[in-house]
C-alpha cells in the first residue's frame, strides 16, 4: 500500500494549473506549425503566426496563454493501493486551484450559485473533479482549465437507435458549423457517443485530453475521426474563423455502451488555447 500525503497533491495541482495557463504543450505547437505550413488562406497562416507567437511570449513571461484561464477540470485516476492521509482529496484538489489561481494571478472566473448568489468566487473554485478508481498504486492527476468560449457552443443530443453513425455524424458537423468563429478557431471536436444523458458529455470531454494525433485504439473509431476531421475541415470556416482549410487540428471520438431505446451523443469543442497537464505521484 502507498501513501500519499494530500498536502502533496495541493502542491501539484497548483503547479500544474498555473503551467496548463502559461505553456502549451509540444503536441499543440507542432500543430500549429502543421497548419502553418498546410493552410493556404493568407490570413488562415496570419493567424497560425500569431498563435505560435502568442505561445511564445507566454510561456517566457510566465503570462496566460490566453485570458480566460478557464473553469479548472481535474480527472484523477487512484490507484487501489494508494492511501490519501493528511485530509479530504477533494477539499486538497480545490485548495491546489486556489493557491494556482490566487498566487499565480490568473482570471477567476467561477460564479457561485448561478442564479441565487451570482457572485464570483474570486479563486476559481471549486473544481469540477472527475475521480476513476484503477488498479494499482499511482495517483495520476490531469489539469484541463475549459474556457467558456468553446463551451458554449459545445452541445448534447439524444439521437434515436435508428439515426445510427449517419446521425451522429450529421450532428457533429452540424454543431462545429453552428460554432462558427465564437469557438476561436483551429478548435478540437471531441466526440462522445453512448452512455447516458450525463456520461457522454463527460466521454466527450474526456476525449480532449488525447494528444494531437493520438487516434482511438479502436480501428473503426479511428476510421471515422480521420473522415470527420476532413469533413468538419471542408466547412471553411478556418483559423480564427475568417476562412480557410483548418477549421479544426483534431477530431476524438469516444464510446460507451448505449440502452436499447436510446443513443446519446455530444460534442465538446476545444479552442486554439488547448491547455492539459499531467503529473503521476
Amino acid at each position: 500500500m502507498k501513501t500519499i500525503e494530500v498536502s502533496e497533491i495541493t502542491r501539484v495541482i497548483t503547479d500544474l494549473c498555473v503551467k496548463a495557463c502559461t505553456v502549451l504543450n509540444a503536441d499543440m505547437i507542432e500543430a500549429f506549425k502543421t497548419g502553418l505550413k498546410k493552410e493556404e488562406s493568407s490570413v488562415g497562416k496570419a493567424v497560425f503566426e500569431q498563435l505560435l507567437k502568442n505561445a511564445e511570449i507566454a510561456e517566457t513571461d510566465g503570462i496566460p496563454i490566453c485570458q480566460d484561464t478557464g473553469f479548472t477540470v481535474v480527472f484523477l485516476e487512484v490507484g487501489q493501493e494508494v492511501a490519501l492521509t493528511g485530509g479530504s482529496l477533494k477539499d486538497a484538489v480545490n485548495e491546489g486551484v486556489r493557491r494556482a489561481y490566487v498566487d499565480g494571478y490568473l482570471r477567476k472566473s467561477v460564479i457561485k450559485n448561478p442564479l441565487t448568489n451570482p457572485v464570483n468566487t474570486k479563486d476559481n473554485t471549486p473544481a469540477i473533479i472527475h475521480t476513476d478508481i484503477v488498479p494499482g498504486d499511482k495517483l495520476k492527476i490531469k489539469i484541463f482549465p475549459k474556457g467558456g468560449g468553446a463551451e458554449n457552443v459545445s452541445r448534447i443530443k439524444m439521437l434515436t437507435p435508428a439515426d445510427g453513425i449517419k446521425g451522429v455524424k450529421e450532428f457533429v458537423i452540424d454543431t462545429v458549423k453552428n460554432a462558427g468563429a465564437n469557438p476561436c478557431p483551429p478548435i478540437i471536436v471531441g466526440v462522445g457517443m453512448g452512455g447516458t444523458f450525463d456520461y457522454v458529455a463527460y466521454l466527450a470531454k474526456k476525449s480532449l485530453l488525447r494528444k494531437i494525433g493520438e487516434r482511438n485504439p479502436d480501428e473503426k473509431l479511428a476510421k471515422l475521426e480521420v473522415e470527420w476531421l476532413e469533413e468538419v475541415n471542408k466547412l471553411g470556416i478556418g483559423p480564427g474563423g475568417l476562412g480557410g482549410r483548418i477549421t479544426a487540428m483534431d477530431l476524438f471520438i469516444e464510446e460507451f455502451p448505449r440502452h436499447m431505446a436510446s443513443f446519446p451523443a455530444a460534442v465538446n469543442i476545444q479552442c486554439s488555447a488547448a491547455r492539459c497537464k499531467s503529473a503521476i505521484l
